[in-house]
């Protein structure tokens, strides 16, 4: 598929960009729906009710009084996912214990924060205070992976609340540690966080960490790494022990490590795509929720040097990888992180939202959840199909489109329908790396 390029920044560090043409293709919902993972889906309606809850907290935060005029949301409802004729003022009255309304003698409705809502904010403060030191590393080690140690705050802003950055971050926080890394603008007034100065006990990775221990080496210098990616599957997911052989195969290839100069890697050659599973594995690996939006992950293609075709490959790693599909963006886990639906390890800043999640109103209504083995075996309909398709074309889903990600859909089920994996799609996947 053609491709239309757009004008280059004229800053010298960064990349150009590309525009991707879209088509109407379901094969991403199809693909992640023949294997659902309930547990993991379960934290994504989770993560979709604190959303809008932490929208409004920190919507409410900004505000001198800490109050706001309840007309003035409306504004919001993108944020809030909150369509009409969906009523904000019922959304808030779900949460009683965080917001509180009242009507002053103009007859104008107002919204605040509870006595314990203001609580929970100065505590949120606190708590980023006191994580600011590991968002400093975990900010510089994605300018360290990136290939020009460079990257625009834009795309940093998209990780403010999964690293622990502060809200105003972009103001005040990239100032303070002109050790580690600097603003710069280029001629279109477009700001960068740009590498200062590298750390080499920062450029070991979590797995090199988890496999051999080591925690600092002040002398590391990045290089080839032959090291396995933890991989788990469902509990209820029999059948991977056919092709151990196949993974046992990948898991032994080299791979270049993400903090290594990855320009001479040629793209689409196996070292190429293992090496961005690695890059991928790391930039998860730094969130406090080991979890991000796809789209934000996929912002990082070019500077990061992965490819295209990234959603493919999250998608064929499916022991190291979960892409959930619910809502209006797909969500992508580190699968090793989770024990079910909860985290196994939980930063402060998690223990808080789920202190504040547990405030609210919203419940979802329990269902039985079908298990792989109250299913068939589905065919293999090209899930992993050969590599020669366009790399460049992005498959969506049209119908997320019009879907209408609102509290009502925490009401629903959910998962409607789970279909077993088959695994003749794990070694298929393997064969094609």
């Amino acid at each position: 598929m053609a491709n239309q390029l757009i004008k280059p920044f004229k800053n010298p560090h960064y990349l150009p960009s590309v525009t991707r043409f879209m088509t109407t293709s379901k094969r991403v919902q199809d693909r992640s729906q023949q294997k659902r993972v309930h547990a993991l889906e379960i934290a994504v309606e989770k993560h979709k009710i604190a959303s809008k809850i932490l929208f409004l907290l920190e919507l409410l935060k900004q505000e001198p009084e800490q109050v706001i005029p309840i007309r003035s949301l409306d504004q919001h409802r993108r944020q809030l996912n909150l369509p009409k004729p969906h009523k904000i003022s019922d959304f808030i009255r779900k949460s009683p214990k965080l917001f509180e309304m009242y009507k002053d003698q103009r007859g104008t409705t107002w919204v605040g924060l509870t006595a314990k809502g203001e609580e929970l904010v100065e505590e949120e403060e606190r708590l980023i205070a006191e994580n600011e030191g590991k968002a400093v590393e975990h900010v510089t080690r994605l300018l360290m992976m990136s290939v020009n140690k460079i990257l625009p705050l834009d795309k940093i802003a998209h990780f403010r609340r999964d690293l622990g950055l502060p809200y105003d971050f972009r103001k005040h926080w990239v100032h303070k540690y002109p050790d580690c890394f600097r603003v710069l603008k280029d001629e279109d007034d477009v700001e960068f966080l740009k590498l200062v100065s590298w750390n080499p006990c920062w450029s070991v990775t979590e797995v090199e960490k988890k496999v051999t221990g080591i925690t600092k080496a002040e002398n590391h210098v990045p290089g080839r790494l032959s090291l396995a990616f933890p991989m788990k599957f469902p509990p209820d997911y029999k059948k991977v022990y056919r092709y151990g052989g196949q993974i046992e195969n990948f898991q032994k290839r080299e791979y270049l490590s993400p903090y290594a100069d990855a320009k001479e890697l040629k793209a689409g050659s196996v070292e190429f795509d293992k090496r961005a599973i690695a890059v991928m594995h790391e930039v998860l690996s730094f969130m406090n929720e080991k979890r991000l939006i796809t789209d934000h992950l996929t912002h990082f293609r070019r500077e990061f040097v992965m490819p295209q075709k990234l959603m493919r490959i999250l998608l064929k790693h499916f022991g190291i990888f979960y892409v959930s599909e619910r809502g209006k963006r797909f969500s992508v886990f580190l699968t090793e992180a989770y024990d079910g639906s909860e985290l196994i390890e939980k930063c402060p800043l998690v223990v808080w939202k789920e202190k504040v999640v547990s405030l609210t109103g919203y419940r979802g209504r329990k269902k039985r959840i079908e298990t792989f083995d109250d299913m068939d075996d589905f065919v293999d309909n090209d899930l992993f199909e050969s590599d020669s398709e366009d790399e460049n074309t992005i498959w969506i889903d049209r119908s997320l489109k019009e879907e209408d990600d609102t509290t009502s859909d925490v009401e629903d089920e959910l998962v409607t329908q789970i279909s077993e994996m088959d695994i003749g799609e794990v070694q298929k996947a393997y064969n094609d790396t």
